[in-house]
């Protein structure tokens, strides 16, 4: 098995704070509500904390149907949130798991940076490259995004 580590950040117009509430403790609700072309919803197995088990269920429009993630670990003071993605038809035959890493940090703006990491469990000798995460990370982007643009236009959700 190997592993494969990509990071990406970017600067958001929200506190860190509405970020990570909206997008990592309530995701549940809000992400099927903004992207219903996509999401059609997410399951939970657990109380929210760590070792709880989210099952995305994604439309007829996706190319996958769901996905499985485990919180391994959940920092609300700092706001970092580590999980990994169990199960699921996203893995494809060249992966056994992918682990995520998300922090948001406060920036001078009032607003935060978001920093991602994810590391790419490979199956025996699989070769996965950037090419292989370019969908993953754009669908990513995409979700956070959404949520940026929600909490804009609502400042007073997650407040």
């Amino acid at each position: 098995m190997g592993v494969v580590i990509y990071t990406q950040e970017f600067t958001c117009a929200i506190p860190p704070a509405r970020m990570f509430k909206a997008l990592i403790l309530d995701s549940h609700n809000l992400c099927p509500k903004l992207m219903p072309q996509s999401i059609k919803s997410i399951d939970i197995l657990g109380d929210g904390g760590v070792g709880t088990i989210k099952q995305t269920n994604f439309t007829e429009a996706s190319p996958y149907k769901y996905v499985k993630h485990r919180i391994d670990a959940l920092d609300k003071e700092n706001f970092i949130c580590k999980n990994t993605m169990i199960e699921g038809d996203a893995l494809g035959d060249k992966l056994t798991s992918v682990v995520y890493e998300v922090k948001f940090e406060a920036s001078a703006d009032g607003g935060c940076i978001c920093k991602m990491s994810s590391e790419y469990h490979t199956v025996g000798d699989a070769q996965f490259t950037e090419e292989d995460v370019k969908a993953g990370k754009e669908g990513a982007l995409g979700m956070y995004k959404a949520v940026e643009a929600y909490l804009l236009q609502n400042p007073d959700a997650y407040a």
